[in-house]
């Protein structure tokens, strides 16, 4: 009788394989086997056992959802740092295999003398709480984060787009006056000698030499020229013309200071939110991870149990094949089990992609198969 668990965990783009399968010993030479240690869980109804088996392949799959959001939202948060991501994605305190391979069943978290839905809806209530809290504090990271980005996108960029305010000086204005005014204007280095000898005829009442250059990007010069006040309409028309852009700009100190004071307060707030963040996720990709794992035991055993009936009499093996040996364990398994269940079908691999982790839930077999894979170049 059996039921499995396959991990996979990839390190330079090899591959180790585990499974986990309850059966009855002796297990074939030719596995490898680890002992998986399930308690002994209190059996309860058939009834009971029945509509427990459909609720666990939903909590499986919730509960799967909940450990693939914390851990790309890791992969989210350490942005530029994404190495650091996997050191981060442990089980209680190593890595998801060394931790599947040495498995023991979280007594003071999930008391076996509760009946197995209670310890379901144990797991359930922790896992939902996490998942709401990742959101909450997601949000609040998310938009902290988009706020400084926008700030920072203001800043960057192209003459014709950015910010000016970290660019101009007080002393590259004339400030007021009721009749003068200047205007800062985007020339194209292709097109600078034109500026310098047709800035004070593209309108009358332009300032003589009172152009000079502020700053400079890869194509554009930023220039000022000061003119007066109504002649400005007839600056920008003509100046249009001949592809120089006057941008919409007004030096104000004070709103200048106060974006200044945003960014430094958005960019400090984000590194303060940043530790702690990182933390929480950590921690609670354990609780997640190990959580999930557990449900994986309570599966193993409920379908155990169901498709084989009772006494419980089993024994839960990791077994180690490598990738090009998949196949021929499946091979393996069928032969040793088949006599259990003669409708078992043909392997049918349909396998999901996530960060951090996969899980491919397979076909029937004699032995419930349940596939997990954890890669650890995901990022």
């Amino acid at each position: 009788m059996g039921d499995s668990i396959h991990i996979q965990q990839s390190q330079d783009h090899s591959f180790c394989s585990f499974s986990i399968i309850a059966c009855i010993l002796p297990l074939s030479s030719e596995i490898e086997s680890i002992k998986f240690n399930i308690p002994d869980l209190k059996v309860g109804t058939l009834d009971v056992l029945v509509g427990l088996s459909d609720e666990l392949a939903k909590l499986d799959a919730f509960v799967e959802g909940v450990v693939k959001k914390v851990a790309q939202y890791m992969a989210d948060v350490l942005e530029d740092s994404k190495d650091k991501v996997q050191e981060n994605l442990l089980a209680n305190g190593v890595d998801l295999v060394t931790y599947i391979t040495r498995f023991q069943w979280d007594m003071a978290k999930y008391p076996i003398k509760q009946s197995l839905k209670n310890i379901s809806e144990i797991i359930a209530k922790g896992v939902n709480q996490i998942d709401n809290d990742l959101k909450a504090r997601a949000s609040a990271y998310n938009n902290l984060k988009g706020n400084l980005q926008n700030l920072e996108r203001k800043n960057a960029g192209s003459l014709l787009t950015r910010s000016l305010a970290d660019i101009v000086k007080k002393e590259d204005f004339v400030l007021d006056s009721e009749y003068l005014v200047t205007l800062l204007v985007v020339v194209p280095k292709l097109n600078y000698n034109d500026w310098v000898k047709q800035y004070e005829t593209l309108a009358e009442m332009v300032v003589p030499r009172s152009s000079n250059v502020l700053f400079e990007d890869q194509d554009s010069y930023l220039c000022n020229v000061t003119l007066f006040r109504k002649a400005v309409d007839d600056f920008k028309h003509k100046a249009r013309e001949y592809k120089f852009m006057v941008r919409d700009f007004q030096y104000n100190e004070e709103e200048m200071k106060a974006d200044k004071e945003e960014m430094n307060r958005l960019s400090t707030d984000k590194k303060k939110q940043f530790g702690p963040l990182v933390r929480w996720l950590k921690v609670n990709f354990s609780e997640a991870f190990i959580a999930w794992i557990h449900v994986k035991a309570l599966r193993v055993f409920v379908e155990s149990v169901l498709r084989y009936g009772l006494p419980v009499n089993f024994q839960a093996m990791l077994l180690q094949p490598n990738k090009k040996t998949m196949k021929k364990l499946r091979e393996v398994l069928y032969d040793l089990y088949k006599h259990l269940d003669s409708s078992a079908a043909a392997i049918i691999d349909a396998t999901m992609d996530i960060p951090g982790l996969n899980l491919s839930q397979q076909e029937y077999y004699p032995d419930d198969y349940l596939l997990l894979r954890t890669y650890s170049n995901s990022y």
